[in-house]
């Protein structure tokens, strides 16, 4: 057996998304399995993962069960040197810890206001000056990990690592929620938004039925701000292809981009692409060679 990782909603799951994204980026194997957020099946899915009480929770592959993302984030350093879960430099280290910590337990505010909703942005979400106190601090840590550390990249500590995991959510609020901050944290921003990593794991949140209404704010709108998706349309046959370009299975499912239709081998391939087809290299390998 191998790692299963336990999840709540991608769109609204915060937590559940820096589990998943040290899994992502660290190229480790793990198992999803989703549970609808306010449903019995949430709950029919967190007793299977006893001791954990909240998502994401892990199991590892003897069988035990974790909680808790800082948890995570050190069982998988362990485990998996090689994944480099946090930066190389002893001292680089340490602060990243420090600000995964403070992530955490902090920004209560910020969290309550702006709930992440990878589904909509809002143009104005009128944030108070608690909402601002957190920004402010949360510029000043990223400022300190890109001054010191950041030379060799574009995230907190240069390459990619698990503060940036634990902060993505807090990226994609202050995306989501247009809140002001300066030239360099947007900069930031911007890159989390971009990575490969979080657009796949907004693409398949888009296709996991309804919205919310827990999540519902009445405040006017924008665009997403991050990149735009390619406009791709679900259609009739024959494609292209004949085989799924994830799964090598015969194709059931389609979709047109360009002036192509593309082929996949059920409708969960066929949404996830749809809702953002770059964001998967094997379909666009596929496109590319056509």
């Amino acid at each position: 057996m191998g790692y299963q990782l336990a999840i709540g909603d991608r769109s609204y799951s915060s937590w559940s998304l820096r589990g998943w994204l040290l899994f992502a980026h660290g190229k480790i194997e793990v198992e999803t399995r989703l549970g609808r957020l306010y449903s019995p099946d949430f709950a029919r899915l967190m007793s299977e993962f006893a001791p954990a009480r909240l998502a994401p929770a892990l199991r590892l592959p003897e069988g035990q069960v974790i909680g808790e993302t800082l948890a995570i984030a050190e069982t998988l350093a362990e485990r998996h040197p090689e994944a480099q879960i946090w930066p190389a430099d002893a001292t680089a280290r340490a602060v990243a810890r420090f600000m995964a910590a403070e992530m955490h337990a902090g920004f209560g505010a910020l969290r309550n206001h702006c709930a992440m909703n990878l589904r909509i942005a809002y143009a104005d979400c009128a944030p108070g000056a608690d909402v601002h106190a957190d920004l402010a601090r949360i510029e000043e840590l990223w400022g300190l990990a890109r001054r010191k550390f950041g030379a060799d990249g574009p995230w907190l500590f240069g390459r990619w690592s698990a503060a940036d995991a634990f902060y993505a959510p807090v990226a994609a609020r202050i995306a989501g929620h247009n809140l002001p901050v300066g030239r360099e944290a947007a900069a930031y921003v911007a890159t989390t938004l971009a990575d490969p990593a979080f657009r796949q794991w907004r693409a398949v949140g888009l296709t996991e039925g309804p919205d919310q209404p827990a999540y519902r704010r009445e405040w006017p709108t924008r665009p997403w701000p991050g990149p735009t998706p390619l406009a791709a349309e679900e259609c009739d046959g024959p494609s292209v292809n004949a085989t799924c370009p994830y799964s090598g299975k015969p194709v059931t499912h389609f979709l047109r981009l360009g002036p192509h239709v593309w082929g996949f081998c059920n409708a969960i391939c066929r949404d996830k692409t749809r809702a953002d087809p770059e964001a998967w290299p094997a379909f666009m390998d596929m496109v590319k060679k056509h």
